[in-house]
């Protein structure tokens, strides 16, 4: 019987990541390289697609200074063949996202976004690619979980959780069950752990053969099969690339093997594309002319390795909050915070590219029963395994947690132990007041029947920016503020 090859490649999150980075010497990623790296591989391979799964935008000076349009254009030069909407491309308004899917010159599809008013689906569901006679049939899923920045858009519901995702994606294989469909591929947006979940779900009948995601930043050396279903993800940004070699046997019509990789995108792997990086320059000429200003310096580079632990950065940035305020503690989330590493000199732009999700904060009055009940849902199993919430607080609080027996060991403000009669003044940013009941596990009705909550400033950024102009050579260090034991 015939075989055919396939090559799929695949990115998730790149997240504005457009220019390379140069680490032992060598130059590593950048939408330039990126693209070379495709090109590469298109040249050397017959049948080759290549796939994105959410969040291109945000991350960037250049994607939030044209609000997503200078991505879609650097996006339609890097050609994908497909890609899924992730939580991040609704950021600047969904109405703003129904314009640049009108600009881009790819499909972007989605399964489970429903404009209210209608009940029609915002996006295409699915698209079928043929590639030399092969059918590949391909779904987009993002689900209720991860798109918490919506809430506020009245018109936008019927966001799906893990079991409805499962049944939509039956619905759509069973009315492609009678036709030649050769491959089914679920370009997700929803994180490992919900990757899991979903693979675990799904009918074996289905036919999905793969499942490429996205949003947890999961960088894998190999697929985690799940019920048969081989689950990948890239990591994020434009240092590496997923890679499917797949061989289909045209007579069973069935997968036959594959193997897949996460190539590294590195001057030893792939040339730059010049039309690229020549598009992309002359953006950054403009962002650098109005943004390349010094704004402070740091004592040394200051961390932020990871979102579910206190980290150096995160510190920094609840307790330049928190300083000279109206309010005891700062819970700065920790995905607002986007560089691993920052500083030790700090730029306008780079400044906005580190805490690009700029907007309001509120002031809330708590309990310690009520304060209690937050950290403990904050450290509950999926906080180490997923991608929840997890956040930075500022310098007075302690918190000791025991995973093995999820023990609040410790639970302390100023020295003093944390009392059931309390109260506390804290502060959010306006994403996580929005989402309050869901990332916290207390409702925001009942916190508000303490104090009506209040917006105490209405730029997150601008309290940084002044706070950045009037301190030079910042320092901030892990003091165990989150003390995870176990």
């Amino acid at each position: 019987m015939a075989k055919k090859k396939l090559t799929i490649l695949h990115s998730n999150d790149i997240h504005g990541d457009f220019l390379p980075k140069t680490a032992d010497g060598i130059e590593t990623g950048g939408l330039p390289r990126l693209s070379g790296f495709v090109k590469k591989v298109r040249s050397e391979e017959k049948n080759v697609i290549y796939a994105m799964a959410g969040d291109m935008f945000r991350g960037s000076i250049i994607d939030s200074e044209y609000m997503g349009l200078s991505t879609i254009d650097l996006m339609n030069t890097l050609s994908p063949d497909i890609a899924t909407v992730g939580n991040h491309e609704v950021d600047y308004g969904v109405a703003h996202l129904l314009f640049l899917e009108k600009c881009a010159r790819f499909p972007l599809i989605n399964a489970n976004l429903i404009i209210t008013l209608s009940n029609t689906r915002m996006f295409e569901p699915y698209r079928v690619l043929t590639v030399d006679g092969m059918n590949i049939l391909f779904i987009g899923i993002l689900t209720e979980e991860v798109i918490a920045s919506t809430r506020s858009e009245k018109v936008i519901g019927t966001f799906i959780d893990i079991d409805e995702a499962a049944r939509e994606i039956g619905v759509i294989c069973d009315n492609y069950r009678t036709k030649d469909t050769d491959m089914v591929v679920l370009l997700t947006h929803i994180g490992i752990e919900a990757d899991r979940q979903l693979a675990a779900k799904l009918d074996p009948d289905y036919g999905v053969d793969f499942i490429i995601g996205g949003h947890s930043h999961t960088l894998m050396d190999a697929p985690e099969v799940v019920n048969g279903i081989p689950i990948v993800q890239a990591g994020s940004g434009s240092g590496q690339i997923g890679r499917f070699d797949i061989v289909y046997d045209t007579g069973s019509h069935a997968v036959e093997s594959y193997t897949w990789q996460c190539v590294p995108v590195n001057e030893k792997t792939a040339d730059n594309d010049g039309i690229i990086a020549e598009i992309l320059d002359s953006y950054k000429n403009v962002t650098d002319a109005k943004y390349k200003r010094i704004v402070t310096h740091f004592a040394r580079k200051l961390t932020h390795p990871a979102r579910n632990r206190e980290t150096e950065l995160g510190n920094l940035y609840a307790d330049l909050m928190q300083w000279e305020s109206s309010f005891d503690i700062m819970l700065f989330g920790s995905g607002s915070i986007r560089k691993k590493e920052f500083g030790p000199i700090v730029t306008f732009s780079e400044m906005l590219e580190n805490t690009p999700f700029d907007d309001t904060l509120w002031m809330l009055k708590v309990t310690g029963a009520q304060f209690r009940r937050m950290v403990t849902f904050l450290m509950r199993d999926e906080a180490w395994e997923g991608h929840t919430e997890f956040y930075q607080f500022s310098k007075g609080v302690r918190i000791v947690w025991r995973k093995s027996t999820h023990t609040l060991e410790e639970l302390s403000f100023r020295g003093e132990p944390v009392t059931d009669g309390m109260t506390l003044l804290i502060a959010l940013q306006n994403y996580h007041y929005t989402s309050f009941d869901e990332f916290f596990g207390v409702k925001l009705s009942e916190v508000a029947g303490n104090m009506r909550p209040r917006v105490v400033a209405t730029s997150v950024n601008n309290i940084i920016e002044e706070y950045f102009a009037t301190h030079q050579n910042l320092d901030s260090k892990v003091e165990g503020r989150i003390v995870i034991l176990d």
